[in-house]
This record gives structure tokens, sequence and C-alpha cells, in this order.
């Protein structure tokens, strides 16, 4: 059975950083690909960045570039995302999703953890 489960959420001022991450269970974890995606009060969830299997990140949503950054460990099964410099529009629910080899799209979520950044 696959798992994903996030931690590290929380409330920070605006400026603040968090770290989030996300623990895989049940999958060959450095097969997988990886993402974080959030979703806003109101919002549709968005993407907010993905890395491959090989450790490359994917595309930064252009909200959060120069400001977040992915990492993995694969001895961890761990996926994890620093966000510094938090702006008030980064509040939401943030999601870990895992992507199986020749898979083209995520197919396991997590939970999420909440974010919100307080101005």
């Amino acid at each position: 059975q696959v798992q994903l489960v996030e931690s590290g959420g929380g409330l920070v001022q605006a400026g603040g950083s968090l770290t989030l991450s996300c623990v895989a269970k049940g999958v060959t974890f450095d097969h997988y690909g990886m993402g974080w995606f959030r979703q806003a009060p109101g919002k549709e969830r968005e993407s907010v960045v993905g890395i491959t299997s090989n450790g490359t990140p994917t595309k930064y949503a252009d909200s959060v570039k120069g400001r977040f950054t992915i990492s993995r460990d694969d001895s961890k099964n761990t996926v994890t995302l620093q966000m510094n410099d938090l702006k008030p529009e980064d509040t939401g629910v943030y999601i870990c999703a895992a992507r199986p080899p020749l898979f083209t799209s995520y197919k396991y979520w997590g939970q999420g953890t909440h974010v919100t950044v307080s101005s």
C-alpha cells in the first residue's frame, strides 16, 4: 500500500521560511518522480515543482522561482520543499505526489500539509 505523508506546514510571517517533507512508503522510491502541488482557499490545485527519479527538478511555478527549492533523499524515501521568503499568497495546502516509472502523470497523492503565511 502506497502512502505519502507530508509534514512541516504551519503558520509563518511573511518573509519567513518553512521546510516541507514528504515520506513515501510502499514504493521503490528511487524509481519514482515526485512533485509538490498546492491548493489555495477557493482556488484550483496547482503544480509547484517536481523532481525526476534522478534528482533533476522540473519546472518551478513562476510564482515560486528563486524562493523554493525541491530536493530528494532516496536513502530516506523523502522529498523536501524548502520555502524561503514566503508571501501571503503562498498560503494553502501543500500536497506531495508520486509518479511511477513510465507514467506521464502522478498516481499517488498525500493528504497535504497546511501552510499559512501572515502579512
